[in-house]
């Protein structure tokens, strides 16, 4: 069964550009021109990925990004920002906010089927064995059901944060290039910056609380995950 994707905007001429060639890659498309009406239809729809414009009636699509993360059943489906705002504030507000990408208006039909792509595939269950579990200090990774636990919770990440944080995590020890993360996590999409992922690690840091401080930066470089020593502390 193809994949679900929600295009919400309040532009018709944009809406309906961007849900033809959706359709014509072969997912099931639905849209929205509100806010509202956007979190009602991904409640009762539980779409895969969410194409969301920023300026909408009602409700920014801040506030909208921000209640689909707040809501268990909407949590993890993917987010693809499609805006006229090009400022870094704003695309640091999005990404910070949980978005997993970020695209400007004018913008070309066939980049953007790409990154839903791009999304979808982070999104996708890797093909690994059953109950294989990473386990670092209190953070527990399960691979085959993509849930993370912290301290006995399991902790809310996105699509996005989930695959930053196993990449770090499998890595422990090594260092990692900002550059090697986004070919990693991002698949090294055009226009995507490494600016994206300094906001994803902090977002990072910020919900795995005090361990948090196991993600460690190197200066001028990126980010390493902190190894474990054979007695279990970390080096």
């Amino acid at each position: 069964m193809s994949h679900r994707i929600l295009v919400v905007d309040d532009e018709p001429d944009i809406t309906a550009l961007v849900a033809y060639h959706l359709a014509k890659a072969g997912y099931r498309v639905s849209t929205a021109s509100g806010g509202r009406e956007a979190l009602r239809a991904a409640r009762e729809e539980r779409p895969d990925l969410v194409v969301l414009d920023l300026m909408l009636p009602e409700m920014s699509g801040y506030d909208v990004l921000a209640e689909l993360r707040r809501l268990e059943e909407t949590r993890d489906v993917g987010v693809i920002l499609l805006t006229a705002r090009r400022d870094e504030p704003d695309r640091i507000r999005g990404l910070s906010l949980g978005a997993d990408d970020y695209l400007t208006k004018p913008f070309s039909p066939a980049e953007l089927t790409l990154r839903v792509q791009a999304v979808l595939r982070r999104l996708g269950s890797p093909a690994v064995q059953a109950g294989s579990t990473l386990v670092v200090e209190d953070i527990a990774i399960d691979r085959a059901a993509r849930r993370v636990v912290i301290a006995g919770e399991e902790l809310p990440l996105t699509a996005t944060e989930y695959k930053l944080l196993l990449t770090l995590v499998e890595r422990r020890g090594r260092a990692q290039s900002r550059p090697q993360l986004l070919d990693e996590v991002w698949d090294a999409q055009p226009d995507i910056q490494t600016r994206t992922v300094d906001m994803h690690v902090q977002r990072l840091r910020s919900k795995l609380g005090a361990t948090g401080d196991l993600i460690e930066t190197v200066r001028g470089f990126g980010y390493r995950f902190k190894a474990q020593d054979r007695r279990g502390s970390t080096t």
